[in-house]
């Protein structure tokens, strides 16, 4: 995976605000580039240093193996959630989830001028990366 598309990943997650959530797949359209699997792998594998537990499947659930540290998140923040948590908290057994449709990131018009500003710093760099260096292009 290209470095420019790790740290444009990261910075659109940075700004998703404590209490809300966006899915891998809002991530990718807000910047226009890649999709759901690709913003996952940047998470998995670059998304310690971000707010990963804002970061979820359309389902809302949490990313594997991370459930009870996110949980722990979530109510700190204050995230919306549905199901089972309080047992989940007690014992490690019930079904939770985020409530993806009450607690999803509605970015400002300041905050779309950042990922606009993201995304084509992205475009810019991804083109000129791919761009042949051998005098034919017109």
């Amino acid at each position: 995976m290209r470095n420019e598309y790790v740290q444009a990943v990261l910075a659109v997650v940075g700004l998703v605000p404590a209490g809300t959530a966006v899915s891998y797949g809002d991530v990718a359209e807000l910047l226009g580039s890649g999709g759901p699997r690709q913003v996952g792998s940047v998470m998995s594998h670059h998304g310690g240093g971000a707010p990963w537990w804002r970061v979820l499947k359309a389902s809302g659930h949490a990313p594997p193996g991370h459930e009870a540290e996110a949980l722990v998140l979530y109510l700190e923040e204050g995230t919306p959630l549905v199901g089972d948590y309080d047992s989940f908290l007690r014992t490690g057994e019930g079904r939770w989830r985020v409530d993806l449709a009450a607690a999803r990131w509605a970015p400002t018009d300041s905050d779309f001028d950042n990922i606009d500003a993201v995304a084509e710093d992205l475009e810019r760099r991804l083109h000129r990366l791919s761009v042949p260096d051998d005098g034919m292009v017109l």
